[in-house]
């Protein structure tokens, strides 16, 4: 870990499973790289380049431009991440996060790694005074869906759009 890694075993917030969680610093880079190529197999995404992961999560720590955090558990080692973006709520004039990314290698899986990433998620958008957070997950992902409703996640009536440009 480098000297802006926060670990928050020491202030506490250790899980009662064993997980220690972190907010990702530059030391951090080639773990949460590892996970975030694991999270884009997940969804199928293919990647023709092997260092765009890394280097476009390598820009987003770097820049401060979202919050990475990573899950490690004890004998398995850095086996979760999540990353949120920071944004605003124009219905409520107040900050809200987008959970974009939540993934649990499978090695991690059963362990509390996904619930105490969200939770530190919740823990950290309170604190900050946020409006709340916000997610999107696949419709046949039914595990995360019901740990994100047993978190008090709540499924909403709007319609998500999207319209691709075809990317840079």
């Amino acid at each position: 870990m480098d000297g802006q890694t926060e670990q928050r075993g020491a202030r506490g917030s250790q899980a009662d499973s064993g997980v220690v969680l972190r907010a990702a610093g530059e030391g951090d880079i080639e773990a949460a790289a590892a996970l975030f190529r694991g999270y884009l197999d997940f969804y199928g995404v293919a990647v023709d380049d092997p260092d765009r992961p890394r280097a476009f999560l390598a820009d987003r720590i770097r820049g401060g431009e979202s919050l990475v955090l990573l899950a490690d558990v004890p004998e398995a080692g850095t086996v979760g991440f999540a990353q949120v973006y920071r944004t605003f709520s124009s219905l409520s004039m107040q900050p809200a996060w987008i959970l974009n990314d939540l993934y649990v290698a499978p090695s991690g899986r059963r362990t509390g790694a996904g619930r105490a990433l969200l939770r530190e998620v919740l823990r950290r958008a309170g604190e900050a005074g946020v409006a709340g957070v916000q997610l999107e997950t696949a419709y046949d992902n039914h595990i995360a869906q019901g740990l994100y409703e047993s978190e008090g996640f709540e499924r909403e009536e709007f319609h998500v759009y999207f319209h691709g440009l075809g990317g840079a």
